[in-house]
């Protein structure tokens, strides 16, 4: 296992995501790497409740509402009321976002593409079949979406061992 969490860790750093600037920008537009997931999130997901988005990122309503509102101060994404249920807000995007992410897919197309060039074509589909199947594994397990800090799994620091 230490492999697998070693070779995770080396991506999440080779891939940026833990530089500061992505916190802060996402593929040169000023919006942050989560910022970049819920326009995303809500751009796949049609006309979403605030709720919807939330539990498909695994980000608590808190945390989220506030992103929500800097999303729409930014003009990027606007708020109305559901006509099934006036306490539900459901979510859309502004042009201006569909702008945003087109950079952002771009950027990131590119970058990806870079980076899977060096591949067979064999080794590119054994990267992606992985990738979906690590996410369904995480789905299944209910291990997606739950910081490894917080997990319930003790472990046994003599044996290296994990406990109930």
């Amino acid at each position: 296992m230490a492999d697998i969490r070693e070779q995770l860790q080396v991506f999440v750093r080779r891939f940026g995501l833990l530089q500061a600037a992505s916190c802060e920008e996402c593929c040169g537009q000023d919006v942050s790497l989560v910022q970049s997931h819920i326009l995303s999130a809500i751009r796949s997901l049609g006309k979403p409740s605030i709720q919807q988005v939330a539990g498909e990122l695994g980000i608590d309503i808190t945390t989220f509402s506030r992103q929500v509102k800097r999303l729409e101060a930014k003009g990027l994404i606007h708020r109305r009321v559901s006509p099934e249920d006036r306490r539900v807000s459901l979510l859309g995007l502004t042009d201006e976002a569909a702008g945003v992410l087109g950079q952002i897919d771009r950027v990131a197309g590119t970058r990806i593409e870079q980076i899977l060039s060096v591949l067979t074509p064999f080794e590119r589909d054994v990267v992606v079949g992985g990738l979906a199947r690590l996410n369904e594994a995480m789905t299944a397990t209910g291990s997606c979406c739950t910081p490894l800090y917080s997990c319930s799994v003790q472990v046994d620091a003599a044996n290296n061992e994990e406990k109930p």
